[in-house]
């Protein structure tokens, strides 16, 4: 179900925002060779906990860890190990959701590890940057097509794939909602943007194809090619005459 949230609601939802903005300037600070992602995923989780908050991902489905930790090929879901250690010329994706008065925020980021390659860094470019012309159509009066355009608009322009398996999403009282938010479509197409509306913004952006795979543990998403992957994503409140992203 899609809706809208009013104030003093969106004061907490901003509040949960807030929380991943601190695990993500921890990140930022952490990317490091040698570092192992269970290592990222425990120090993560301890922040979340420090902010009177929980890890939105842990227990959800299943799912083991309170981070998605994706290096390389792995586009999103990967589970964060003792045995993943990053290495010199890695990409990570970082994807964290948290869950704070009765609101569920979710972002993710794409580090280098050490020195990368030219068209590494070209990809994760094209992932920021389809994030950020992506968010800035989440204004009201907007169609969702505008968001999704704008995003697969800059990934085409790079000259990479949009991965068309997985969505953003609608977010809020429940960590997936409607709607959906692929990450290419047209122009003018697709509900109403309302003031107050809540939605993840996440573009996947792969190197090779856009074709995945989901392997053996039923959890990580791989590139079928194996070809490098970039991943990032924001919560966004559609504004009034501007996005607001709060994560």
């Amino acid at each position: 179900m899609t809706f809208v949230i009013r104030e003093p609601e969106l004061s907490q939802i901003r509040d949960s925002g807030k929380v991943l903005k601190k695990v993500f300037e921890w990140v930022g600070k952490n990317i490091l060779e040698g570092v192992s992602t269970l290592e990222l995923d425990a120090r993560i989780e301890k922040i979340i906990l420090e902010n009177q908050a929980k890890p939105a991902f842990k227990g959800y489905k299943g799912y083991p860890a309170s981070i998605c930790a994706s290096v390389n090929s792995v586009v999103v879901h990967g589970i964060p190990s003792k045995k993943e250690v990053l290495r010199n010329g890695d990409i990570v994706s970082i994807d964290v959701g948290v869950y704070k008065n009765g609101f569920f925020t979710d972002a993710a980021r794409t580090y280098p590890v050490g020195r990368i390659s030219s068209e590494a860094e070209d990809l994760i470019e094209a992932a920021r940057v389809s994030l950020k012309e992506g968010s800035e159509k989440a204004v009201a009066g907007n169609r969702l097509g505008d968001i999704s355009n704008a995003v697969q608009t800059v990934i085409k322009k790079y000259g990479y794939k949009e991965v068309r398996s997985f969505v953003g999403h609608g977010i809020g009282k429940e960590l997936h909602e409607e709607p959906e938010v692929p990450n290419w479509g047209e122009k003018g197409k697709g509900i109403l943007l309302e003031e107050g509306l809540v939605i993840a913004i996440e573009p996947m952006v792969n190197m090779g194809t856009r074709e995945v795979e989901i392997l053996s543990d039923g959890w990580t998403v791989a590139t079928k090619d194996r070809k490098i992957s970039a991943h990032f994503e924001n919560t966004v409140i559609v504004g009034r005459s501007k996005a607001e992203e709060i994560t």
